[in-house]
């Protein structure tokens, strides 16, 4: 179930984006924030191989757009070089990579963030949560791009 639900929150996020074209997915509609549907993209990205991958499997994996040096938001911008194609490419990938990682566990099974405990059970729920939050920020950005509602 838990698996289930994470799931129909990554499709909802792929559904908030379709339809758009490359530009219009980077725009930030509300000015004093960071928020854009590809910024949001990537930075799930991020989130699927922290939780997933670094927490849970241990691995050392480096961030794709992340960088710790800029700090908070630099996942979500600066997005003018970005390119839809390949960040697409490197969400879904981490989303696979997430769904192999948690495949060989149990839900009782622990990875480790800073160095606490964290079961698998209590990262599919975060996740859950993580995504539900964000995507009610895509439905925003998304109905003030361009009216669309729902999903």
């Amino acid at each position: 179930m838990l698996e289930a639900w994470l799931d129909f929150h990554r499709t909802t996020l792929m559904l908030k984006c379709e339809g758009l074209d490359e530009e219009t997915r980077k725009r930030r509609p509300v000015p004093t924030s960071a928020l854009s549907l590809h910024g949001l993209v990537r930075h799930m990205a991020e989130v699927e191989r922290g939780w997933f991958r670094r927490c849970l499997l241990r691995e050392d994996v480096p961030f794709i757009f992340y960088d710790p040096e800029i700090g908070e938001d630099s996942d979500f911008m600066p997005l003018d070089t970005a390119e839809w194609e390949s960040d697409l490419a490197a969400w879904l990938a981490a989303c696979e990579a997430a769904r192999d990682a948690a495949a060989s566990k149990s839900l009782e099974d622990t990875g480790e963030r800073r160095g606490e405990p964290v079961s698998l059970r209590w990262i599919y729920t975060h996740m859950i949560e993580e995504y539900a939050r964000h995507n009610g920020h895509a439905d925003l950005i998304r109905e003030l791009l361009d009216g669309s509602v729902g999903w």
